[in-house]
């Protein structure tokens, strides 16, 4: 009955890390080989926090040539940005009127967002699920791709849907099915492998930047904290042993071979050997990334192109279905 198509959002964060590409652009190319793909740069979602408005036009950019960098290809997928598409927010306000104020009492991330200043959080940051659940049904999404912290937004887009169904009698959204890709790249910090890479640590050396070129990559990684013994002979030896385990992941995941393998293949090697060629692979693998990056951010102009083309397409698929829900309301269209 639906067409086959995921919808993916990413937020305009900036500073996109190996993490995000192990964990998520990678993936996302992959995709468009099998599916209709719409890719999306969530500025509507980024600004239920305060954000710089200079900052954030330069990040919404930046992630889009990450993505495109990632091998993501804008003339065969649809790359916007969110804002460009009114019908998101539109379709969100109808979503306002069909959840429920308990299942959004139960969103965990909101939580752990708010902290105990709950009360000054913003409404935005409440509704925020109502909202990913209008940017995933305004296209009649079957599939999408998620991680850990979304799963429950997920759900709820599920029981949004559901209810819209039943309360007007009309099978007008599927019930969207989440996208697993296997065992996670958790990729953690290079100073402190217990804590995830992260964008806003302060130190820049603690993580592999997507833009970063050959030098910074080398010395990021020779300089990446280990401990003074040599390479595991079995997976079992990674155990209480986190920098060792990240660095290994690392190499694995850019290889696209199991943990298993690479503990094998180096077995009883001293790290410095270890990082040597860890740094080859990292700079083959992402260095034309980086470079495929500062290119495109060289033309914002192009870039800002590329999204209103993408936005174009997007309402082509969006309005028919906006439409559809205002006739199944019961509202009045010119």
């Amino acid at each position: 009955m639906f067409q086959k198509r995921i919808f993916s959002g990413v937020q305009p964060s900036g500073n996109l890390t190996l993490g995000n590409y192990l964990g998520a652009l990678r993936n996302f190319a992959k995709l468009q080989n099998d599916f209709e793909c719409i890719f999306c740069m969530v500025d509507l979602h980024a600004i239920t926090v305060w954000q710089d408005p200079k900052e954030m036009a330069r990040q919404t950019l930046e992630v889009a040539a990450g993505m495109i960098a990632s091998g993501i290809d804008p003339t065969r997928n649809i790359l916007f940005n969110q804002s460009r598409n009114p019908d998101h927010a539109q379709l969100a306000w109808i979503f306002n009127c069909v959840a429920r104020v308990g299942w959004l009492n139960r969103m965990t991330q909101f939580k752990e967002k708010a902290g105990k200043d709950r009360e000054n959080a913003s409404v935005g940051l409440y509704v925020y699920p109502n909202l990913m659940a209008a940017d995933i049904l305004v296209y009649k999404a079957t599939h999408v791709p998620v991680g850990d912290d979304q799963k429950q937004h997920l759900e709820l887009t599920r029981d949004i849907a559901q209810k819209f169904n039943n309360d007007y009698a009309a099978e007008l959204f599927p019930i969207t099915e989440p996208l697993i890709f296997g065992a996670a790249t958790r990729v953690m910090s290079l100073r402190d492998g217990t804590k995830k890479m992260s964008k806003s640590d302060p130190s820049d050396q603690s993580r592999i930047n997507m833009n970063d070129g050959p030098d910074a990559i080398a010395d990021k990684i020779r300089r990446a904290r280990t401990d003074p013994h040599p390479m595991p002979d079995n997976v079992a030896g990674l155990e209480d042993r986190p920098e060792a385990a990240n660095l290994i992941g690392i190499y694995a995941a850019l290889s696209d071979r199991t943990r298993e393998e690479i503990v094998t293949e180096f077995a009883g090697a001293q790290f410095s050997a270890f990082k040597t060629k860890l740094t080859d692979l990292a700079v083959s693998v992402l260095g034309p990334i980086g470079s495929s990056m500062q290119r495109l951010m060289a033309d914002p102009a192009e870039l800002d192109r590329i999204l209103d083309r993408g936005a174009v397409k997007a309402r082509e698929l969006s309005a028919p279905v906006l439409d559809e829900v205002y006739r199944t309301v019961g509202f009045l269209k010119s």
